[in-house]
């Protein structure tokens, strides 16, 4: 595709992105599937677009590859395809604000990323020793020596901060 035609073409998708994912959305009522819907679309006009650009109802062409992509779509039932048998469990937690969610980021951030990695998988994922021992490649022992500096860390550099014990991480 020449330089000028390759333009033409961006001009032209970013114009009406918008439009694009309003019929989308219409069509499936799912912004994630609305947003794969039109960037299908896109490619598939960009592959064709000597021959689209030359159409005279453009926008009709545009729309009818939305559509059939949407309706081969809905033929071939991905949207039925299910990765897991239930949701995952989401754990309810009281909102301590974004404040203190940033603090303790930050700190953790500060961490070395072994001590960080532990913590992560100790406190925010819930493993037990055994099994952050697993996923680390280390021993028990390691694990819980790591969880103890880790935790000092995060007491030095939180200070008097009673952040620990929310669980705004």
């Amino acid at each position: 595709m020449p330089d000028a035609s390759e333009q033409e073409y961006v001009e032209y998708i970013s114009a009406r992105l918008p439009m694009l994912h309003r019929l989308a959305y219409s069509l499936c009522g799912d912004s994630d599937q609305a947003d794969d819907l039109v960037q299908e679309t896109a490619v598939r006009l960009f592959e064709r677009w000597s021959r689209a650009s030359r159409a005279d109802q453009i926008d009709a062409y545009v729309r009818t590859i939305l559509v059939r992509l949407f309706l081969d779509s809905q033929r071939k039932g991905w949207w039925r395809i299910r990765l897991f048998a239930a949701p995952p469990d989401v754990r309810r937690t009281e909102d301590h604000g974004t404040e203190d969610r940033t603090v303790l980021r930050d700190a953790l951030a500060k961490v070395p990323p072994r001590q960080r990695a532990v913590l992560v998988l100790r406190f925010l994922h819930d493993l037990s020793v055994d099994e952050a021992a697993r996923v680390l490649g280390c021993s028990a022992g390691t694990v819980k020596s790591q969880t103890a500096h880790g935790v000092a860390a995060m007491r030095r550099l939180l200070g008097d901060r009673d952040l620990m014990e929310t669980g705004a991480l």
